[in-house]
């Protein structure tokens, strides 16, 4: 029996790439042609770009898990980080390679005020999705909330490489630049 069932992991653990790259792969090609836009874009044109972004991030490729993640957002939306770090930590439990599950779990957490299992959840997120301009800003926001104005700056700066028009990240950058040298009255 024991024979069987690690044959069977084995088959299924083959199998899954030939059901899964398509989908993936077609996303990644997506997400590369979105950033060479926002990279190349002005002002005007980068919300519409950064939405498509995240559309795309949103996307599990399991109607359940998205699912999933929308009643997080909007258990988020509602004030109930409770019922939002239930349904996101399902999220995760079940689609542990999803990263912009771990990153609403992340912000769930940050909303609760706990910021440690946030900047784990972060970690998480950026290590499956280098390019997460949101998780790089929210990790900036909490190193500022813990006053490493320092680290705040390099994540907020990093958040800017990736997408140059993140508006939160661009008055953080100048806020914290200018505490930095200080300013002349």
């Amino acid at each position: 029996m024991k024979l069987r069932r690690a044959l069977h992991n084995f088959i299924v653990a083959a199998l899954l790439p030939l059901f899964f790259s398509s989908p993936l792969l077609a996303q990644t090609e997506r997400l590369d042609t979105l950033f060479a836009e926002l990279a190349a874009s002005d002002e005007s044109a980068a919300p519409r770009i950064e939405r498509e972004i995240w559309s795309e991030w949103s996307k599990s490729g399991s109607p359940a898990m998205d699912l999933l993640l929308q009643r997080g957002r909007d258990a988020m939306a509602e004030g109930d980080t409770d019922a939002a770090i239930e349904h996101l930590t399902a999220l995760t439990d079940h689609a542990p390679d999803f990263a912009e599950g771990w990153n609403a779990l992340a912000t769930a957490y940050f909303q609760a005020g706990e910021f440690g299992p946030s900047v784990q959840d972060i970690a998480r997120t950026l290590t499956l999705n280098p390019r997460h301009f949101g998780a790089l800003s929210g990790l900036g926001m909490i190193f500022e909330e813990l006053g490493d104005d320092a680290r705040a700056l390099e994540a907020y700066k990093a958040a800017l490489a990736l997408h140059p028009h993140l508006a939160g990240a661009q008055e953080a950058v100048k806020r914290l630049e200018a505490q930095a040298t200080g300013q002349e009255l």
